[in-house]
């Protein structure tokens, strides 16, 4: 920085004429004589000031060098418009003289003429048949439309015309009915919420009912839930036992509904319900505890204990219902029948409190499909645990004289035929 502040002095003095330096000597030399020394300029101020100086002396020979271009610009702008029209002629004249050149050269050569029309009336052939060939196509492609939106029709015909007739096998616009009071005078209202009982009582009866409780709890902890028993002999006393456990555990009400039987455990199960319903003429039919066993006389000890507790388990709370003791209630057994099997019809069962409330009329309200449009096994009853008795249709077949008859299906025990068979045609398996 010194050296520099040194060189521009110098350079500052060098610039001053001898007249100037020989007027500053003096004033040099009286403050030389002064006592005290002034102080000295700021050199950088000045290098300031000339710089600026400098700066501006540039932008203003760049403002003048623009100035200059714009007016040489303007002033060749014709000269440069002539030379593009002039290049556009030449560029028009040297087609011209191409094409006048090839049809000069075709009158001179025949051959290239010919060539010239033959290849000119190929691509007018090209051009007709190509044309036909689309004409053609447009014609399929449109007659393919037709044929394609008359089957689009039909087809959409059909559907519905399908569709109509599956609407036909539902009840459309109705629901399922909830009430938290099914019974509407003598008539009961089911729901969806059934779970049918039939067949023998097995492990399986009682896991898939109780599955289904718990189901039907977690949809609804309020709305009835029905065990319906078209035809049940009873069967395991756990199995029972367990449904008993499930139905009794339910935050919703179960309520069973026998519409044709309910024997042994499943009459236990009947009559120990929350609530039950029944047909009149369904039939209702307690006894006790029955087993077959093999082994020693102290096994069968061991076997009689056991029953006997399972007997007092189950029946104890049957007889309290009915306001009698145990030994009361087996001394009526047998009293009713030699068999031991105590069996009512509902109404005369309702006195004996097996039964609760004799219905009339059950409605099914989740019934919302034609039973006829469908396989008639679970159709209607998707919870159905088992299918109900075996051979339950009527089988064709012929007697050893080779005479055709029908093997009717095996009923209940309590059940009985009242047909018209004069010939014999009908007869038991």
């Amino acid at each position: 920085m010194k050296a520099f502040l040194f060189a521009f002095a110098t350079l500052l003095f060098a610039s001053l004429t001898p007249a100037e330096v020989a007027s500053q000597k003096p004033a040099e030399t009286k403050e030389a004589e002064k006592p005290t020394e002034p102080a000295k300029p700021d050199p950088l101020e000045a290098i300031k000031n000339e710089t600026a100086k400098l700066t501006a002396e540039r932008e203003r020979i760049a403002a003048q060098i623009a100035l200059d271009q714009s007016k040489l610009d303007e002033k060749l702008a014709p000269r440069k418009r002539a030379l593009a029209e002039i290049q556009i002629q030449m560029e028009e004249m040297k087609a011209k003289l191409d094409l006048a050149e090839a049809e000069r050269r075709a009158k001179d050569d025949p051959e290239m003429m010919e060539l010239r029309r033959k290849n000119e009336r190929l691509m007018m052939e090209f051009a007709i048949a190509k044309n036909e060939v689309d004409t053609e196509g447009f014609a399929m492609r449109k007659e393919e439309n037709a044929v394609r939106r008359k089957t689009t029709a039909l087809t959409m015909q059909m559907e519905l015309q399908q569709k109509e007739g599956e609407s036909r096998s539902y009840a459309v616009g109705k629901a399922p009915a909830y009430p938290k009071d099914p019974l509407i005078g003598k008539k009961l209202v089911l729901s969806d919420r059934t779970i049918p009982l039939n067949g023998i009582i097995t492990g399986k009866t009682a896991d898939g009912i109780a599955d289904r409780i718990s189901y039907f709890n977690n949809r609804d902890p309020e709305a009835p839930i029905f065990i319906v028993i078209d035809d049940c002999p009873g069967g395991s006393v756990m199995a029972g036992y367990k449904i008993l456990k499930a139905m009794h555990g339910s935050t919703a009400p179960v309520y069973t509904v026998v519409k044709s039987m309910a024997a042994s455990m499943a009459a236990c199960i009947t009559t120990l319900s929350k609530k039950s319903f029944a047909y009149p003429n369904a039939i209702i039919l307690h006894h006790q505890l029955s087993v077959g066993v093999m082994g020693n006389l102290t096994q069968h000890r061991e076997n009689v204990q056991e029953l006997e507790e399972w007997w007092r388990r189950l029946a104890d709370p049957v007889a309290t219902k009915m306001g009698i003791t145990r030994d009361e209630f087996i001394k009526r057994m047998y009293a009713e029948s030699s068999t031991g099997d105590w069996n009512e019809f509902a109404d005369d069962a309702q006195k004996l409190k097996w039964v609760d409330v004799i219905v009339e009329d059950i409605e099914e309200t989740a019934l919302l499909r034609d039973p006829n449009s469908q396989p008639q096994q679970d159709s209607n009853h998707p919870n159905r645990l088992s299918p109900g008795p075996p051979s339950t249709e009527v089988v064709e077949s012929q007697d050893e004289r080779g005479k055709p008859i029908s093997l009717l299906p095996r009923l209940n025990p309590l059940d009985a035929y009242w047909l018209y068979n004069p010939d014999s045609y009908y007869r038991m398996q």
